[in-house]
């Protein structure tokens, strides 16, 4: 989801179970990730709404894995031998305001930094491993998930001024 002004690139590992069978990002009940941005840039209603609504803060949400061998949903169990990359130098070549890659949890950043060739991403895109919003990453609370999230984010529209 992103549309060509994009400034960040908010990227997960692979959909879980719930986010697969209802055609949307983030839609665990108990994943974070929406709350942190209805704090963040004041975003709300459905989930269309919410979408529209995160374009228009030029942030896109996309996933290090198009797809992947995974019993249930917990990154631990993404079986790397079927792990397939989403293509990011096309991506990145049709969105070329993104300075930011934000991603959601250790296992997103592992990926990326397994699979994707740093060829495909300029140098001057800053990278950030966020603390994950998945409901599974519970030694942090939610307001020490928001605050690191409102940093990186503040940081990027401070350094878009």
């Amino acid at each position: 989801m992103a549309r060509g002004d994009a400034r960040v690139l908010v990227l997960g590992s692979l959909p879980g179970a719930r986010s697969i069978a209802e055609q949307q990002y983030y839609a665990h009940p108990q994943n974070a990730f929406w709350s942190i941005m209805r704090e963040l840039f004041g975003i709300g209603g459905d989930y269309a709404s919410r979408c529209e609504q995160l374009l228009e803060h030029q942030v896109a949400l996309w996933d290090v894995l198009r797809s992947s061998v995974r019993p249930g949903s917990m990154d631990a169990d993404i079986r790397m031998d079927s792990a397939v990359i989403n293509d990011f130098r096309g991506f990145l070549a049709q969105h070329a305001e993104i300075r930011l890659i934000a991603f959601n949890g250790r296992k997103a950043e592992q990926l990326f930094t397994r699979f994707v060739a740093v060829d495909d991403v300029a140098d001057d895109i800053r990278r950030l491993g966020l603390p994950s919003t998945s409901p599974a990453y519970a030694s942090m609370p939610f307001s020490g998930k928001l605050a690191a999230w409102r940093t990186a984010l503040d940081y990027q529209d401070q350094r878009d001024m």
